[in-house]
């Protein structure tokens, strides 16, 4: 039992996924401090004299309905930023590293023209072929643009 736990915790997935928690922990905190530090003090300048940043209260002296909106457009901002740092240090340099290991392996990608078609095409082809036939039209050429 102990052997198939060492064997699940060496596997090379669970131990790159808990690298990506600790990373993305880690980038979490920077981007909170710069949210904090940067972006809240810009928009909280947005706001008026009487107004606590960017937001009003519902019914004023009660805290609670406080519609903080620079809070919601900081979380946005956060979002963004962490999913282009995601998007690209991580998802591009992966995909690369996959066509890579593909082309040494020589296999190339297919093209679309190069791609098989599956027997449900074929099967709505040939079935719109009879129906423009029984309609008197002339079957169209699949590969001729559709004209009008």
């Amino acid at each position: 039992m102990l052997k198939g736990f060492r064997d699940f915790i060496l596997r090379g997935n669970v131990v790159e996924l808990a690298v990506a928690v600790v990373i993305g922990s880690a980038f979490t905190a920077i981007v909170t401090s710069f949210s904090d530090h940067l972006i809240n003090p810009m928009i909280a300048s947005l706001g008026g004299a009487d107004v606590s940043g960017l937001g009003f209260y519902i019914r004023q002296g009660n805290e609670a309905t406080f519609m903080d909106f620079g809070a919601v457009l900081t979380a946005f901002i956060n979002f963004l930023i962490v999913a282009a740092v995601v998007y690209f240090v991580l998802i591009v340099p992966m995909n690369k590293l996959s066509q890579l290991q593909l082309l040494r392996r020589g296999v190339d990608e297919q093209s679309e023209d190069d791609a098989p078609v599956s027997i449900e095409a074929e099967l709505l082809t040939e079935i719109r072929d009879l129906l423009r036939k029984e309609q008197g039209l002339a079957p169209r050429n699949s590969d001729a643009p559709e004209s009008h």
